[in-house]
This record gives structure tokens, sequence and C-alpha cells, in this order.
């Protein structure tokens, strides 16, 4: 039996989506590195689908999603309208978003710009901002300390032609690195993101979701040059905060240290938002304790389906 693998299709790009329940749709994305499986892996997705239409994509540079070439599109704006294109192709008029992480950042802009065809927006340990510091989650040694700042001048004074012969060397040096060598570096410097679902007594099976993401990147290249091209914007973007005129979710764990305080300006500024922190969770929330994802996801969506806002 031939089975029809949901591709959208348009110019260069090849944009993988999965179309589950029915109901009022919900659009789905996810963070960097992920794919479509951060909500289906753990279960988010099957229980939407049981009141919902949910239609879950695999961003540009990402997972199953194929690009031939340039222009990439990785930035908020193009990524954006991947989803106005994708709706437009299934004849969705309104639709429910729900993000995280980088995606976050795309819906956030989608959000800013477009909220009119939004019934309501979902956003998850992200910020409105593209560009944002990188705290440190551990004590770092001094000798680790000089390495970084080092690191960090030489790229700042480094003329566009030299970025790009570093680019360069270091993509040489990570397309040779299998996905097992991957998984062993995140095992012993989980970094920021992913520290806290490590310390979780079950974190082998979290780190096998991890794994899955790895494991479907089409292109390991285009994500590599999303990474180094997408992180651009320094704006919250408060002026356009204001203009969201849907229900906005703004979900975020206790831990996320890389996105706590720039998620805070987003409930603070959209006018019908709320503020939800999940205490002892990390970046990782809906692989952290998926149930308690679903329980906010579904009473947030349950109280815009009874009063059109954000909060009872």
């Amino acid at each position: 039996m031939l089975i029809k693998i949901p591709y959208f299709e348009k110019d260069n790009l090849r944009l993988y989506y999965e179309d589950v329940g029915q109901g009022e749709p919900i659009i789905t994305n996810h963070g960097l590195l992920e794919d479509g499986t951060y909500w289906s892996e753990t279960g988010v997705t099957a229980r939407l689908a049981e009141e919902y239409r949910v239609i879950s994509i695999d961003m540009r540079g990402h997972g199953r999603t194929e690009i031939d070439g340039e222009p990439y599109g990785f930035n908020a704006e193009t990524m954006a309208q991947d989803f106005d294109d994708l709706a437009d192709f299934l004849g969705i008029d309104k639709f429910h978003l729900l993000t995280h992480a980088t995606g976050g950042m795309v819906g956030a802009w989608y959000g800013m710009t477009r909220s009119e065809r939004l019934i309501s927006l979902m956003l998850t340990d992200t910020s409105s901002n593209t560009l944002i510091e990188q705290p440190d989650y551990r004590e770092f040694t001094e000798e680790e300390k000089a390495q970084r700042e080092m690191g960090r001048k030489m790229w700042e004074n480094a003329s566009e032609e030299q970025k790009e012969e570093m680019r360069k060397t270091m993509w040489a040096a990570e397309e040779k690195v299998t996905v097992e060598e991957w998984m062993a570096g995140i095992r012993s410097e989980p970094g920021p993101y992913l520290f806290k679902m490590l310390e979780h007594p079950n974190s082998e099976a979290m780190l096998k979701i991890y794994e899955g993401f790895i494991r479907k990147l089409a292109d390991r290249r285009a994500n590599f040059i999303f990474r180094h091209s997408f992180y651009t914007d320094p704006d919250p973007h408060v002026d356009l905060l204001r203009q969201v005129k849907c229900p906005t979710l703004v979900l975020i764990g206790e831990f996320d240290i890389v996105f706590l305080k720039p998620s805070e300006i987003m409930p603070r500024e959209i006018p019908d938002a709320r503020h939800v922190i999940m205490e002892g969770l990390g970046h990782m929330t809906a692989i952290e304790d998926p149930e308690r994802t679903i329980a906010e996801l579904l009473d947030f969506l349950h109280t815009v389906k009874e009063t059109g806002k954000a909060s009872r």
C-alpha cells in the first residue's frame, strides 16, 4: 500500500506536516533541533486531537522539512508566512497557534503582525526577540570562562569574510559527528536548555525523544545554517506586542533560565494574556511533564472557547 507523505510545497520549500483530529484547528511548531514530535511523542498531540484538529509542522531547517537551496527563509517573517500558506492550502480560515522555544519566536512574530487570523496564541518557553543572552546554568571554571570570553571576542572582532571561514570550519567538524557522539556530548554538557531534563529520574526516556529529533533531521547542514542565521533580533517589539488581538498563553518552566526573564515582557504587554510558570520544570516543559503541560493547554483552550478570553 502506498502511503502519501504529507508535504506542502511552495517554491523551494517542502514543508512536512501531520494532520490529526477534528474540531477547531491548532497549528503547532517546535523549538531548535526539534520537530513536530516534540508534541506527539509526549502525548500532547493525541490528547488535543480528542477535541481539536491538530496540524503539526516541521519548521524550515528542521525535521523532515526540505529546502532546495537558497533562499532559505530562516527568519521570523518568512516562517510566519509559512503558517498562512499552509492554512490557505488546507482551507483553514482561523486557527489556534501552539509554539515552543525558537518556534515561539516565530509564533510571537505571527501574533504581533497578523493576530486577526488567530483564535488564540500559545507561547511556551520563548520570547518575542530572537537574540537573547545565554545565562550560565552552572558554575564555570576560570579556564572555561576565559575560553568562552576569548571565543566571544574573536567572533565580535571578525570580519564577515572571517566569520564565513569560521562557519565553514565549524560545519566541517560538525558534519562528521554521529548521532551517538552528539547525544554523548549532551549527556556530558547539557547546557542551559537541557540540564533540568537530565536531572529528571526518567531522563533516559526523555533523551530518547530528543535523540529522535536529531535522527529525523533531513538536512543537518540546513539546520546548521539556521542556527547561525536566525538569532539576530534583540528587540522584544513592545509596541507590536500591544497590538496582539487574540487571547494568549505564555507558559514557561520555573528553571528555564534562558527565557524566564525575557518571557515576562509578553504577558505584561499583550492586552489579553495568561502567564503560567510551571514549578520545578526547565525549558523542555512538554517532555519534562506532559500531563501538566496538557492540563495547562486544555484549561486555556477551554477558557478561550467559553469566554473568548485568556482567563476566566
